[in-house]
């Protein structure tokens, strides 16, 4: 790597240094690899270190680069397209997914997931809750709990696999079952909760897209999903016909 001097620009210093910063991602480094230390790079842009923060501050914020633990500042994959349209209804567990199913258990759901499931008096009634991870280069960027009614999958049985990715699988094969009428998708901005913020190696806090999808069956709620998703990994995409994204 040569050294890289910065000349006299009109804007900030650090913004015109995470342009150059940038373009060395996209031409020397690849996805996950580990930049040189803060000292290092400012010597090679001839900056203070301080200038340097700013400009990595701001491409962490853009999603560019990823502070793991542990680790050090790493090249960050490229945005996950987050589909927030209802034009194309599938069932989770369709299509050309890449979510890992992680575990499967019975538990009552949260009181917002109950309303939206219809269960009315049973809202303490457990019902099959499903976890799955959405990975790519090897990093959970997104978690996921599906909320599924017994009545959803009635065939089910816990002879063989009671809990586990296996029992997981399972409810995702009994659910397919279904003919899906439709579905209806709700997006928000929240904060990472402390067992999302483990698994997507975020802190408490951090902001995060929440989508709750509800999918429909025989006239009512037959799931309930809400996934979470690292804010600064992914971008919304808006159905085929017309396709558009928010991203950086």
């Amino acid at each position: 790597m040569g050294t890289t001097q910065l000349e006299s620009v009109p804007e900030p210093k650090y913004w015109h240094l995470k342009t150059v910063i940038g373009e060395a991602l996209d031409t020397e480094f690849s996805v996950g690899e580990i930049l040189p230390n803060e000292r290092d790079l400012a010597a090679r842009f001839g900056v203070a270190r301080a200038t340097l923060r700013q400009a990595l501050e701001q491409l962490e914020l853009e999603g560019r680069l990823q502070r793991r633990r542990g680790v050090g500042t790493t090249v960050a994959p490229p945005r996950m397209g987050v589909d927030v349209s209802t034009a194309q209804a599938q069932w989770p567990g369709t299509g050309e997914e890449v979510w890992q199913p992680v575990d499967c258990v019975l538990a009552a759901p949260p009181a917002a997931v109950a309303r939206l499931l219809d269960l009315g008096e049973g809202a303490g009634e457990p019902v099959h809750t499903v976890r799955r991870l959405r990975m790519t280069h090897g990093q959970a960027l997104a978690a996921e709990q599906l909320y599924v009614p017994a009545g959803s999958v009635p065939d089910l049985t816990a002879i063989d696999a009671p809990s586990g990715a296996a029992r997981a699988r399972g409810v995702l094969r009994e659910l397919q079952r279904l003919t899906l009428e439709g579905q209806d998708r709700a997006v928000e901005l929240g904060s990472a909760r402390a067992d999302d913020a483990r698994e997507l190696d975020r802190l408490p806090g951090a902001p995060v897209l929440v989508v709750t999808t509800r999918y429909l069956a025989r006239g009512r709620t037959a799931a309930v999903s809400v996934a979470t998703y690292r804010a600064d990994t992914c971008r919304l995409t808006f159905g085929d016909a017309g396709d558009f994204g928010i991203a950086s």
